[in-house]
């Protein structure tokens, strides 16, 4: 367990990586004693400081919820970040990628929310419910630490390696749409590049978002109608480059643009 003047440093550290854009060693390097409740309190402070100035919480993402996630980044559980509206960026627009320091792009079935959820006893029945739509969607990550250096207390500190997000125009009902069996295909620059299932998180989206809305209750946060949820990326992370354009497509889901300049 780090003192609060520690985490306040260490927050203030991972903030001035993301401005100046010059990455900085793990945490987990120098604060071998850093626990999880550390790494979400250190995330929480950054938020706090950008809502602050102006900055609004539109949602959440479930990170690392895939094997393939997890062993990536070798870790054997999820975390969670939060999603602001000016990480939110846009299909018609291409995004800076100098804007960025290792940026990577995650395909993803997003959640909207009609209800807010439950915390502690959240169920897979209480997410469905409660869910207005299901969204395509592409995650941008990225990360303030050297080279994707990362245990996990470092990328939970760091906003779950979280850094923008694009949604496509379709909106589904979970109700008519198995959300365990939607196959993804992303292609960059019109070259399939990675291939999955979204029951490739946690078995089934779903799931990890009624992980998440059980997971933030402890930390004083609830999952509210009409945030957006992130469950978790169906496929590898895919590095993305100056001049890349990505399109995901979803069975029954439509599609979702991103690119970079």
């Amino acid at each position: 367990m780090l003192s609060v003047a520690t985490r306040d440093e260490l927050a203030a550290d991972l903030a001035q990586a993301e401005r100046s854009r010059v990455p900085i060693a793990p945490l987990t390097s120098a604060h071998p004693d850093i626990d999880v409740v550390d790494a979400y309190e250190i995330q929480l402070i950054n938020i706090r400081q950008r809502v602050a100035e102006g900055a609004r919480v539109l949602g959440h993402k479930v990170g690392l919820s895939s094997k393939a996630m997890q062993q990536m980044m070798g870790v054997d559980e999820p975390d969670y970040g939060h999603l602001l509206d000016e990480m939110q960026v846009f299909e018609d627009v291409p995004v800076q990628a100098g804007r960025f320091l290792y940026p990577r792009v995650e395909v993803e079935v997003g959640f909207i929310l009609a209800e807010d959820l439950p915390g502690a006893d959240c169920t897979e029945d209480d997410v469905l419910a409660a869910t207005e739509a299901l969204v395509p969607s592409i995650e941008l990550i990225d990360t303030r630490i050297t080279d994707w250096k990362i245990a996990l207390c470092d990328t939970i500190a760091d906003n779950a390696s979280s850094a923008g997000y694009v949604l496509g125009k379709a909106r589904v009902s979970p109700a008519d749409l198995d959300v365990k069996t939607i196959d993804a295909v992303l292609t960059r620059n019109g070259e399939v590049i990675a291939e999955g299932r979204s029951d490739a998180v946690l078995g089934n989206p779903v799931t990890a978002v009624a992980w998440l809305a059980r997971k933030v209750e402890s930390f004083g946060v609830r999952l509210r109608k009409g945030d957006v949820v992130l469950p978790g990326s169906c496929t590898r992370a895919i590095d993305a480059r100056p001049g890349d354009d990505f399109v995901a497509e979803f069975t029954g889901l439509g599609s979702v643009h991103l690119s970079f300049e």
